[in-house]
């Protein structure tokens, strides 16, 4: 199934490549809603249990996007987006939690997001801001077979 290691580019508009989105979140309920609902739009979605493991992930696969959850245990949404402005890899992401930390954000403004939820957040909210960061959204290649989903 379409995992690309490296090659393609982050914004890849080609009409046979869909969109590929990491969700990062501790909470498996909302975790696999959120995998559901993207997948639904068409969009090539993986999950991650914490920010730990959505590190490995983004190391190991590109992705288009990262939407995460901020209070995880064994690394934290923002101690991810750390990592992630600390590296070569460039990549939105939409924090979608409880508790945005805005005073991390302002101590440490290089750590907000490219967007964020305050939760609760409906699918719709969900949806519109990946639009928002990815343009009009995932187009389903006409596949019979849903997208393969990948919990790490």
């Amino acid at each position: 199934f379409g995992m690309s290691l490296g090659a393609s580019s982050q914004h890849d508009t080609q009409n046979n490549s869909r969109q590929r989105v990491l969700v990062v979140d501790d909470d498996p309920d909302s975790r696999q809603l959120s995998l559901d609902v993207l997948t639904g739009s068409g969009y090539e979605v993986q999950g991650a249990i914490d920010g730990a493991a959505g590190w490995e992930a983004l190391q190991t696969f590109d992705y288009d996007l990262v939407v995460t959850d901020n209070h995880m245990p064994r690394m934290t949404g923002v101690e991810m987006i750390a990592k992630l402005r600390a590296s070569s890899i460039n990549i939105p992401v939409i924090m979608a939690t409880g508790q945005l930390p805005v005073f991390e954000f302002a101590r440490r403004p290089w750590l907000t997001p490219d967007l964020a939820l305050q939760r609760p957040i409906t699918n719709d909210d969900l949806l519109a801001a990946v639009r928002q960061i990815l343009g009009h959204g995932g187009k389903s290649q006409g596949r019979d077979e849903p997208p393969p989903q990948t919990n790490f």
